[in-house]
């Protein structure tokens, strides 16, 4: 796959540049919008995705050599940058943090990704890598990292394995989006898991 290798030189015009970008984006916004309908990664094919995009076929293969290649990209553009953190407690950090989980969780694009991505764990691990590298390391290194100063704090018990910790905190947001394409993630829904598992957590004198 070479994106940068087959455009060429501008000669002192940017015109060229923007019609390819327009042309990429389309074609990561077609693959989205079949996933968003129900459409299963594996029933994708490229002259379906060219036909939702508005493409040729050749403008796909261009660009990706397969469709792992392709929906790796999906899954990068798709994500949205971790949530700024207010620093001023580990709850408040690890409520900002549920919260961006939450509202994630409702947005049927990226929930379709993601039981997409899950799907296809042993028939293409390469997607599922990518997904795990691109979006739920991140993501737990960061709730890993506000565990970490939350215990430097004393805001939690030095005997808390922080790994477990973290499933225990993101758990009841992310089994409903697996059981249900349609998850029930109220308002609030973040406060009450964390003050919840932090019960149990906190130092004995807190």
């Amino acid at each position: 796959m070479n994106r940068a290798g087959s455009r060429p030189p501008s000669n002192g015009s940017t015109r060229g540049r923007p019609r390819s970008a327009a042309v990429e984006q389309a074609i990561l916004d077609g693959v989205m919008n079949l996933l968003e309908d129900g459409v299963p990664l594996g029933d994708l094919s490229v002259e379906r995705i060219a036909r939702t995009a508005g493409v040729g076929k050749a403008a796909i293969y261009r660009r990706w050599s397969n469709k792992e290649d392709l929906f790796v990209d999906v899954i990068r553009a798709a994500e949205s940058a971790e949530p700024e953190l207010p620093g001023t407690s580990m709850r408040d950090d690890l409520v900002v943090l549920l919260e961006s989980l939450r509202q994630r969780s409702l947005v049927r694009r990226l929930l379709a990704i993601l039981i997409n991505a899950h799907a296809q764990t042993r028939s293409s691990p390469k997607i599922w890598a990518a997904y795990h590298a691109g979006v739920i390391t991140p993501r737990r290194d960061l709730g890993l990292a506000i565990l970490h100063r939350g215990r430097a704090n004393g805001e939690l018990r030095t005997d808390v394995d922080l790994e477990l910790a973290v499933e225990m905190f993101v758990a009841p947001l992310l089994i409903p989006s697996f059981v249900s394409h349609d998850p029930d993630l109220p308002d609030g829904l973040a406060e009450q898991i964390v003050d919840a598992v932090l019960q149990g957590l906190r130092p004995v004198n807190s």
